[in-house]
């Protein structure tokens, strides 16, 4: 473990390094947060967390019957316009400023609540926070998979600090045409960028794994969120994963868009998705080759949550 090696203390020393004039992320805003400046994500030195809690609304592997113990941190260094957790993600002070030993505190009481894993959700802006939380954590008995749940907008050099930290990575591949990158995230180097960086997660963690009970261990899983009018970018998307990633890559392709935060600003985005879109996603994953989609079956959720039926 990086921990009992010391390397966990050396990368520690590499994050809180670059907070000094931060590029933790692609928008490189080279602000210094030790000072308590700000950038894109609005987050200074310390993370803040919005809401933490079992969650059994993520995919099946991650939940179990317990739940996945879900971290949201407020703020964010992507910013779509069609959040569905716009509150949080564009209004950074929308939580609790945490220090690490509280942080490292919400990770245990969250194990000791029976999850099944500790799931970061929009953490890419408080790597250094999260990595200096752990080693207060491991001392108390910290033992659950770590989760990064994220955009997918990182930079290799971020992806490096958590390699041999997260055991399961979690990016959403949200758009495969830098038109739509920047109209809709005002970030039209996305594409490209998260198709970089989705390379290295599997690289470091490899397909997802799950024990016996079928709960994730370890390895890839990657999101893909249904726009409206996107399908022609679904398809892009899913031949990528398919052909330059794995065609065992657990994926699971969500329907649940409905227009949130400032989305209403583009009248193409509206409306939810077509009639038959997510049949259609479906389909083409399959034509893709791939083989490990995700089941957002209504009733082995309610199972989940101790329902008879």
């Amino acid at each position: 473990m990086l921990y009992e090696s010391g390397e966990l203390e050396q990368r520690l020393i590499r994050a809180a390094d670059l907070l000094s004039s931060c590029t933790l992320c692609p928008r490189r805003c080279a602000v210094n947060r030790h000072n308590g400046e700000t950038g894109v994500c609005g987050t200074a030195d310390q993370a803040v967390v919005a809401s933490y809690n079992p969650h059994f609304g993520e995919e099946a592997p991650l939940v179990g019957n317990t739940g996945s113990g879900t971290i949201f941190f407020a703020g964010c260094s992507l910013k779509c316009c069609f959040c569905q957790n716009y509150d949080i993600s564009h209004h950074a002070s929308d939580g609790v400023a945490v220090d690490p030993v509280r942080l490292a505190a919400i990770m245990l009481d969250l194990q000791q609540r029976g999850c099944c894993n500790i799931n970061f959700v929009t953490p890419t802006h408080v790597v250094p926070q999260i990595i200096a939380a752990l080693p207060l954590a491991y001392e108390n008995g910290l033992k659950l998979p770590l989760v990064y749940n994220s955009s997918g907008y990182e930079t290799i050099e971020t992806l490096g600090l958590l390699d041999g930290i997260i055991d399961i990575y979690m990016p959403d591949i949200k758009f495969w045409a830098n038109t739509s990158a920047q109209t809709y995230a005002d970030a039209a180097d996305y594409p490209g960028i998260v198709r970089q960086a989705v390379k290295e997660m599997h690289g470091q963690v490899g397909d997802l794994e799950t024990d016996t009970g079928g709960i994730a261990t370890r390895g890839l899983l990657v999101r893909h969120l249904l726009m409206p009018g996107g399908i022609d970018e679904t398809e892009q998307i899913l031949g990528f994963i398919a052909a330059e990633i794995s065609k065992s890559t657990y994926v699971n392709i969500m329907d649940q868009y409905r227009p949130c935060g400032n989305a209403l600003q583009h009248e193409e985005l509206r409306q939810t998705i077509e009639p038959g879109h997510n049949e259609r996603a479906i389909a083409l994953a399959k034509q893709a080759g791939l083989t490990r989609l995700d089941d957002r079956d209504i009733r082995s959720l309610l199972k989940r949550l101790g329902f008879s039926l």
